[in-house]
């Protein structure tokens, strides 16, 4: 089946060529089938080669598949080969698994959208590529699937493009992304420079042989991370992300949950033995990036009103979460992290597009409220994902997000309080979307007009709202629409249809059980359900001088008053995630204190308002003085330079005038002269 590999890309690109040709005729829902189903065929191709690989012994493992040469010029030879090993057939599972999941929940969603196709089309133009960025055994492969994503993301975040905020929530990830692509192709540059070649096989093994300097290896990791940066929404590059809520749902997790965010995550595991070869300066950049940015997005989440922007900027927290265990060494850690998040969060996400659709596009929670009742399914699926990203046990959330902080207690006592401050706001924030969407006070129907009147006779209330109506232009989802009240003002939330539901159900089991891919080693649990995860990814991170330089597993921690007060920390974990939930239902449920949302947080600390400041005017003026000096110093000297040619051209050019006297005179001076020169200033007789 390793063979067989190339069939992973292919069926996805199967789908996009067929509709494409005849997506029109295909219609709806024929169109979103096609590409479930091709989605779901590279989804158990990946099952049967996962199968294949199990079988093996863990040295054998990895296999390269090539296809063609691809870039053959002089001494870069670069193939269009596959990289088949335990990470990037786990990486496929979850892309294809959770792709296949939200293109069968998007025949539900964009039912009746008059581009129904075309939806489907880029959907599985983005599964394609993101295959290919996972699959590449070289950088450049992985470079044309980064790319294709960043494209695809901007037809789908702008998908609904005759609306102004959606055009320009599409333009600002392309150009963001644009500034840490720039990053990943100076490293492939400095790279071949290096060794000679963009294989991952070449560069990690001359990282391990020591043949990649320091210096190199520094370049190389920090130029790579700026890229993944970029792509998954880090700081100071995470803007584009909540504005990406603009896109249609399915987008939104498609993008958040499973793919495009987490292929910066992916990119730093996979070069893991450079890291080690970097300067010690880089993974601590990487941990702190990580640390500083979960905690930042969820302050902000703390305030937020959209149902999605919630999620989004919970999403930059999750993925902070990650990059902090690739900076402490925990790269078993991150990958299992990025699974259960690909469960829970796309969970979350559909969650969210189900409420929406039954309360008619309506996306502020403060109008909603009491959904429990009308949206049973939706509202008990949701609710498991927030108990897993929350972090309380059994659900998956808990033990990948404990062994991250784990990890960082062994590095940094610092890094350790970061993330569990983050962990009980992550509880305290989810907890509040889940009062105010599915339980709390009703705030839709009839009951909407009573609180909107009860909420104008309040003083406070009032200057809250005046206060606050800045904030709340800036964070209305541009797509959202109205409430449809009725003639009497009267309406009913309704649940999701079946394509709509069967997907959260799948999810909602997955976001239970997920973690059983990597428990600890605790005495309650057999060892036989030990470290799965860990044993099977082990001989791809598994590099070092010794374990305490390898970060596998609990390998990095091993003697260590972490490790050995294991059971005290996953105690100490549970009890944050209570704290945030039991906060949470006491400001919100219980109404015992009042909620404060500073309107700083709810505009995101204005730190995407100081760069559209700082962009639209002195950026704008500084920009326009380069173009000015390329236009008046740096043309004005090739025009200058061409004019001078020309002009001398001219002159001399009058001197050809087609008369052969004028030539033979010109010839008989030359000669006197010549020889004048020879005989009065050599002295030749």
């Amino acid at each position: 089946m390793v063979e067989l590999v190339w069939l992973v890309p292919a069926f996805p690109l199967l789908g996009f060529l067929t509709i494409l040709v005849g997506g029109r005729k295909l219609g709806e829902p024929l169109a979103g089938l096609v590409a479930t189903a091709m989605v779901g065929a590279s989804f158990l191709v990946a099952a049967l080669i996962y199968f294949d690989l199990l079988g093996m012994d863990a040295e054998e493992r990895s296999h390269v598949e090539t296809l063609f040469s691809w870039v053959p010029v002089g001494d870069l030879q670069i193939d269009m080969a596959f990289l088949v090993d335990p990470l990037s057939i786990t990486m496929c599972l979850f892309v294809t698994g959770i792709g296949s999941l939200i293109h069968l929940y998007s025949i539900g969603y964009m039912h009746g959208d008059p581009k129904f196709s075309k939806f489907f089309l880029y959907l599985n133009l983005f599964i394609l590529s993101m295959t290919l960025l996972v699959l590449g055994s070289n950088l450049l492969v992985t470079f044309l699937g980064w790319e294709g994503v960043g494209t695809c993301s901007y037809f789908l975040i702008s998908f609904w493009h005759t609306k102004d905020a959606n055009a320009t929530a599409g333009k600002k990830a392309f150009v963001t992304n644009r500034i840490g692509d720039f990053g990943v192709m100076l490293a492939m540059f400095l790279a071949f420079g290096a060794v000679g070649s963009l294989d991952y096989a070449v560069i990690n093994d001359s990282a391990l042989a020591g043949t990649l300097t320091t210096a190199t290896a520094t370049g190389i990791a920090a130029l790579l991370f700026l890229g993944a940066v970029g792509k998954s929404a880090q700081l100071p590059l995470y803007v584009w992300l909540p504005d990406a809520m603009a896109g249609p749902t399915p987008v939104s997790a498609l993008i958040h949950a499973a793919t495009m965010v987490t292929a910066g995550v992916y990119l730093m595991v996979r070069i893991n033995p450079v890291l080690g070869a970097a300067a010690d300066w880089v993974p601590m950049l990487i941990a702190y990036t990580g640390a500083i940015t979960a905690l930042f997005a969820a302050t902000i989440a703390l305030a937020q009103n959209d149902i999605k922007k919630v999620l989004a900027y919970s999403t930059v927290s999750q993925l902070g979460y990650m990059f902090l265990a690739v900076g402490t060494g925990a790269y078993v850690a991150a990958i299992f992290h990025m699974v259960t998040h690909a469960f829970f969060k796309a969970l979350l996400f559909l969650g969210s597009g189900s409420v929406i659709h039954g309360m008619h596009e309506e996306q502020d929670m403060r109008k909603m409220g009491k959904l429990f009742k009308f949206m049973p399914i939706t509202a008990s699926t949701f609710i498991i994902g927030w108990l897993a990203i929350a972090g309380v046990p059994p659900f998956a959330g808990f033990w990948s997000k404990d062994e991250i902080l784990l990890f960082a207690l062994a590095e940094s006592p610092i890094l350790y309080v970061i993330g569990i401050v983050t962990a009980i706001l992550t509880a305290f924030y989810m907890t509040r979307q889940v009062v105010m969407t599915f339980f709390g006070e009703q705030k839709w129907g009839s009951h909407a007009n009573e609180a909107e009147a009860a909420h104008l006779n309040d003083p406070a209330d009032t200057d809250a709202e005046t206060e606050g109506s800045e904030a709340e232009a800036l964070e209305e989802t541009p797509d959202a629409v109205p409430v449809t009240h009725g003639a009497h003002g009267e309406f009913k939330p309704h649940e999701s249809p079946p394509f709509m539901v069967l997907p959260l159900i799948v999810l909602a089991g997955l976001s239970v059980v997920g973690g059983l891919i990597q428990l600890p080693s605790l005495g309650i649990i057999p060892s036989s359900f030990q470290h799965k995860l860990l044993d099977w990814l082990e001989p791809i991170v598994e590099f070092g001088a010794g374990p305490e330089e390898r970060g596998i597993g609990e390998a990095i921690i091993d003697g260590t008053w972490a490790y050995d007060n294991k059971v005290l920390l996953i105690g100490i974990a549970i009890a944050c995630a209570l704290l945030g939930i039991i906060a949470g239902l006491a400001v919100y449920q219980r109404k015992m204190v009042k909620a404060v949302e500073p309107e700083l947080l709810a505009r995101g600390w204005r730190y995407d308002e100081a760069i559209s400041w700082f962009m639209g005017r002195p950026g704008r003026a500084g920009f326009q003085a380069v173009a000015d000096g390329d236009g008046k110093v740096v043309d004005g000297v090739v025009n200058g330079v061409a004019t001078l040619v020309r002009e001398t051209a001219q002159q001399v050019r009058k001197g050809q005038t087609g008369y052969v006297r004028q030539y033979a005179g010109v010839i008989g001076i030359g000669v006197v002269l010549l020889l004048g020169w020879f005989v009065v200033i050599r002295g030749i007789l």
